[in-house]
């Protein structure tokens, strides 16, 4: 069974998320910061008047931080919760892939990065790491209560 995936690149990552959950794509929004956020929730865009709560996927996954002067992009999903922004560090091609490909993470991945990837595919041009949405939104508070947004 063949299922669409947005792309994106997060430094030589490839990730992707399912495209059915993706609202739209935005160059890079000026931002609201959240005081005593998270550190990976980056703030707060406004999305043609709707609040929309922006987390850096970068740190989310455990990796270091975009170099100064990279502006990131916004991969707006839907949620359970509603619509979350992902910053990415560019956007690629929706691709097509056979389920039955899929296989696990591999075990080199970091802590991070393991809880949120629930696959791999091989593509021509490296591997493509598939992100639950769901967990990848999901943003813990200072008191551990987790929610969505």
């Amino acid at each position: 069974m063949e299922r669409l995936y947005a792309t994106m690149r997060l430094g030589d990552m490839i990730c992707g998320v399912d495209a059915l959950a993706v609202q739209e794509v935005l160059r890079h929004q000026h931002m609201t910061r959240v005081p005593l956020a998270p550190a990976d929730v980056s703030g707060l865009i406004n999305l043609r008047g709707q609040v929309v709560t922006a987390i850096d996927l970068r740190q989310r996954l455990g990796l270091p931080p975009r170099e100064d002067g990279q502006e990131s992009m916004n991969l707006v999903v839907w949620t359970d919760e509603g619509s979350v922004s992902l910053l990415v560090d560019s956007i690629g091609d929706v691709v097509s892939v056979d389920e039955d490909l899929l296989e696990p993470p591999p075990g080199t991945l970091e802590p991070e990065a393991a809880a949120l990837v629930t696959g791999v595919f091989k593509l021509d041009g490296g591997l493509l790491l598939t992100l639950d949405i769901e967990l990848a939104c999901r943003v813990t508070t200072r008191e551990g209560v987790s929610a969505t947004r």
